[in-house]
């Protein structure tokens, strides 16, 4: 008998427990207003009455956008032990293929959708965990529609008493729903609660914001999963590492029920957190759908994540000025990320009624209130002397350039002269013929930090300056001028190039390959393609090169492969990123199934691509992936060099120029000829492809350069 679930809503991942209750004198649940198992992403832990204590665990959100998903592989066998944080499957979604993690630990009685299955829906049951072993067998002829089945609650149940982390029903309680923290990004485990949108009291529409949540990635806005009134907030803001699935706030259907919780707690709701020292309840206005008693009813809109690596923003431009008809899907305001400069869509339609960040404000934080929209246009002119303090987003000051210097430039030191201080002794350390007394050590340690050793006064025999008098003499002591210099203001883009090429360089073993390949044949069919063209195309050498690279991943694979910790992942596809300088700093735009395009396909994709990174309007989908990487600095005149892997990719290209080389040639009457080489260096992660795979990818990839009819075949 059972008489209340616990649910978590939009919790993806997070268990919803069942478990029998003892009987009472009046049944409580026979109506409640809440759904069972409403959203997607929800896993029942049940005990049912004809099987062991389980875990059907359902689908979850692999991705912001996705709705359904195929199970590709699934990477635990039934009766197979199962450790929380283990890879139970692999997943593709609507954007990739994902590695789906074990949420808890036990047993896999039964895999309920086999492999290859498409089309899979959010929350549709797809295993069964098990505590232990034994129970396993109990689950031989189990099935989706056994488990998709709710659990009925006969009429003489009584009241809920276990653990309270979704609708909850205690003897002493009001019906109520004990909402608990849910996973807003694939990989978030814990979260800080920054700032709750809705009071205690406050009435709760499903889809409002209930509160912006600092997950791993950014800071987010979580909705409500139901309609009702805010009866407590269980977890006060500030609250830092917050595990998923731990209750932090009840939510009640009627006004009335909501005095009943006033001495409820986070420990009565059986999920103890970690909270700030001191706690206090929300006073700022929402970031969200906002309804405030002195304006009318407005939409405070929030910088969102253009892309999944967004931290922060800069408004380039905005394309809607206050006052003007916004319509859903129209773009706001051109933003630069840390990729590229990305249009940004209103998210309602309406009515401009505050720009409350002006254009050219760097760094702005994620979920930072930036504008206002109205439904009616009668209702701008309230908005007037609104600004973004009164959005909520003092807690995140972002920087103006009307009014605050920019951050990212610090200012320069005056630069230093030739004085003396009270950590520097005033005798010099020099004969009466000027002559200075000192170490060599000291002196070239002198001559490298600019001190002036005539400033100091030796501590050796008869005053001679030794090493630890220079290093202890300090900038007093420096003689030399500051250098003229200036700053440039980092892009978002090219800090985080910076943060990425550091960790690859830190992270991966990298190793390298070098060739050389003579490319006159390749020059001649380059010549001889685009005579036959006639200016419809003008194909160049980067478009054999990314041919020839793609034929060669199809010859050897494993190099068309990418580190992913606990296995190593090989693709089906051939996606090139091709690196493109920009002003803003280098992007890899994507030329994908680069091994099924002929060359003029090649050399439009890259054209395209190449100019809309120069203008910074590549959306994610054009750089975000890709399973090989070339650089190509020939047309610099760069001979050759090394480059930095892209990860998780295994490989990079560097391609060097062209030059001409004498070549011996028997053929020849002068026993020699004059030859194109080209300079190829492979730079590979060792953990993933070996000396040998490497070689023979050259070895294929030459080939395919150095005979391009081979390219037909």
């Amino acid at each position: 008998m059972f008489a209340a679930r616990r649910f978590t809503g939009l919790l993806r991942g997070a268990a919803v427990i069942c478990r029998p209750a003892p009987r009472v004198s009046a049944p409580f649940c026979g109506g409640r207003r809440f759904p069972e198992n409403s959203f997607p992403g929800v896993r029942l832990f049940c005990n049912e009455v004809s099987l062991p204590e389980h875990l059907s665990v359902a689908l979850p959100a692999l991705s912001p956008t996705m709705e359904m998903g195929t199970i590709v592989s699934w990477e635990v066998k039934e009766g197979g032990k199962v450790t929380e944080g283990d890879v139970l499957a692999r997943i593709e979604t609507d954007k990739a293929i994902m590695e789906w993690e074990a949420p808890e630990s036990g047993f896999m009685a039964k895999i309920l959708v086999p492999e290859g299955t498409k089309d899979i829906k959010l929350g549709s049951p797809v295993c069964v965990i098990v505590p232990e072993s034994s129970d396993v067998a109990a689950f031989t002829s189990y099935s989706a529609d056994a488990a998709a089945q709710p659990v009925s609650s006969p009429a003489t149940s009584g009241a809920y008493t276990g653990d309270s982390a979704g609708v909850a029903a205690q003897v002493s309680l009001p019906e109520h729903l004990s909402v608990a923290l849910p996973a807003l990004s694939p990989t978030m485990e814990m979260g800080t609660i920054v700032s709750w949108e809705v009071k205690e009291g406050g009435k709760v529409t499903e889809g409002d914001v209930l509160a912006r949540i600092e997950t791993d990635k950014a800071i987010m806005e979580w909705e409500a999963p139901e309609s009702g009134f805010m009866a407590k907030l269980l977890v006060p803001e500030g609250t830092k590492d917050i595990k998923l699935g731990s209750p932090v706030c009840v939510i009640v259907p009627e006004s009335s029920d909501v005095a009943a919780f006033t001495s409820y707690s986070a420990d009565a709701a059986a999920q103890p957190v970690s909270s700030p020292a001191t706690s206090g309840a929300y006073t700022g206005d929402s970031a969200g759908v906002a309804a405030q008693v002195s304006l009318p009813e407005h939409l405070s809109v929030a910088l969102p994540a253009l892309s999944p690596t967004m931290e922060m923003g800069t408004i380039v431009s905005w394309e809607v000025k206050e006052g003007e008809q916004v319509t859903e899907g129209d773009v706001l305001a051109r933003i630069e990320t840390d990729k590229a400069i990305m249009e940004w869509e209103a998210p309602e339609s309406g009515f401009m009624a505050k720009l409350l960040v002006p254009e050219g404000t760097k760094d702005i934080k994620l979920g930072s209130p930036v504008c206002v929209i109205v439904p009616e246009s009668s209702d701008v002119a309230a908005f007037a002397s609104y600004t973004a303090d009164s959005a909520g987003a003092a807690a995140q000051p972002v920087s103006t350039p009307a009014s605050t210097p920019t951050p990212s430039a610090p200012a320069q030191p005056a630069p230093t002269t030739p004085a003396r201080s009270q950590s520097v002794a005033p005798a010099p350390a020099s004969a009466s013929g000027g002559r200075i007394f000192a170490s060599p050590l000291a002196r070239m340690t002198a001559a490298q930090t600019g001190v002036d050793l005539a400033l100091l006064t030796g501590s050796g025999p008869n005053g001679r300056i030794r090493f630890a008098d220079v290093t202890a003499a300090g900038p007093a002591a420096t003689t030399a001028a500051a250098p003229s210099a200036g700053t440039i203001p980092l892009s978002n883009m090219r800090q985080v190039i910076a943060r990425r090429l550091v960790e690859s360089k830190q992270t991966i073993p990298h190793y390298y390959l070098s060739i050389e390949a003579n490319v006159d044949n390749l020059m001649a069919a380059r010549a001889e393609l685009n005579s036959a063209l006639e200016g419809q195309a003008k194909l160049s050498v980067n478009d054999f090169v990314i041919k020839a690279a793609a034929l060669a991943m199809k010859k050897v694979p494993e190099v068309n492969s990418s580190w992913q910790d606990s296995f190593i992942r090989q693709y089906n596809n051939v996606d090139i990123s091709v690196a493109v300088a920009t002003p803003n700093g280098l992007i890899t735009p994507i030329v994908f199934d680069a091994e099924r395009k002929g060359l003029v396909a090649i050399n439009q994709d890259v054209q395209q691509l190449a100019a809309k990174a120069k203008e910074g309007r590549l959306q994610p989908q054009e750089f975000m992936g890709g399973t090989f990487t070339i650089s190509n600095l020939g047309m610099f005149g760069i001979k050759n060099f090394t480059a930095i892997i892209n990860p998780p990719q295994a490989c990079i290209l560097a391609v060097g120029s062209t030059e001409k080389r004498l070549v011996p040639d028997e053929a020849s009457p002068q026993g020699y000829r004059t030859a194109q080489i080209m300079t190829v260096t492979l730079s590979c992660d060792h953990r993933v492809v070996d000396g040998a795979v490497g070689a023979q990818w050259l070895a294929a990839f030459r080939k395919y350069l150095e005979q391009p009819t081979a390219m037909l075949l």
